[in-house]
């Protein structure tokens, strides 16, 4: 019997202008698994934690994935995996993406590393198509792999690594808002005008070329969504309003998480991410919607293990 302990990170995803091909990893918030390899063939799944998850192990993300990873190898085994900490599901900082990531990490570590990054992030889309009805990895590449991820393409993946500058923290609200990530993709257009493309493909372009040539203020004004914010800040009150707020207190970008209802503002110090959070809260306070608010540095570290028991 094996037995690994595994944290993956949260990550704020899209980053703006990068809708399904560009995200996050943050530092300390995350999910935790403790995964048990033994002889046999079955799935269980346990939940530890304050949140509340479906008893149905059909229903959580962790069983596609742990799935596909033993249907990639060709192996059979008995997982019994126990939910330690858990992000509140619909929170907007990744929370299926931090349980898959998590998953595909621990199972690769359980039988050698047989699988390559690349293959792993294939795993961990299985758990983000369950909870989302697609399969995309702005959220699950980077909380395995950590620091700032692009997928330059699905067909087949490719994912490429961008710098992150040093001095880089987020200070992300989530506010006691429930936005499901299946209503809110229902909710964007099929199409999208021309116009409207050309300019986030401009902005995309900008904001890698930002993140490798450092230039921070590039780098912020590249942070414009025309293709998902229009539609997704109705779930969010006061968005516009907030904003503004947010930029004057000396942010270079805010921009919804994921799809909502987490906000984050990405800084260039956390002074500023620090007042960049007060502001936030203070927002939500002022609407009578509770909050909890995070200031975290944008981290390179992606899934990993913090124990092991053979």
């Amino acid at each position: 019997m094996k037995k690994v302990r595994v944290f993956a990170p949260a990550s704020i995803a899209n980053m703006g202008c990068g809708f399904d091909v560009i995200g996050l990893a943050l530092d300390e918030v995350g999910d935790i698994l403790e995964i048990t390899q033994s002889e046999g063939d079955g799935l269980t799944i346990t939940n530890r934690s304050n949140v509340p998850l479906p008893d149905d192990i059909e229903k959580n993300v962790i069983t596609p994935v742990v799935r596909s990873f033993l249907r990639r190898i060709g192996k059979t085994a008995q997982i019994d995996v126990c939910i330690c900490e858990k992000i509140f599901p619909g929170s907007g900082i990744g929370s299926s993406a931090a349980s898959s990531a998590a998953a595909a990490y621990g199972m690769n570590e359980l039988f050698g590393c047989p699988l390559s990054e690349e293959e792993l992030v294939l795993c961990a889309m299985e758990g983000e198509n369950l909870a989302s009805g697609g399969y995309h990895a702005d959220n699950a590449a980077p909380a395995l792999l950590g620091g700032i991820v692009l997928i330059r393409g699905y067909e087949p993946l490719d994912i490429v690594s961008l710098p992150v500058p040093g001095n880089f923290y987020c200070a992300v609200v989530h506010p006691d808002i429930v936005v499901a990530t299946k209503e809110a993709r229902e909710i964007l257009p099929k199409a999208v005008p021309m116009h409207d493309a050309v300019r986030q493909w401009g902005n995309v372009g900008g904001l890698v070329a930002g993140l490798y040539s450092g230039n921070i203020d590039l780098i912020g004004r590249s942070m414009q969504d025309f293709v998902a914010e229009p539609y997704r800040k109705q779930f969010i009150p006061g968005f516009d309003e907030l904003r503004k707020k947010v930029l004057d207190s000396g942010a270079l970008a805010m921009n919804i998480s994921g799809s909502g209802p987490s906000v984050f503002a990405l800084c260039d110090h956390k002074n500023k991410a620090n007042a960049a959070g007060w502001v936030l809260k203070q927002h939500f306070e002022s609407l009578g919607i509770h909050s909890n608010v995070y200031v975290v540095k944008v981290s390179n570290k992606g899934a990993k293990l913090t124990g092991i028991t053979i």
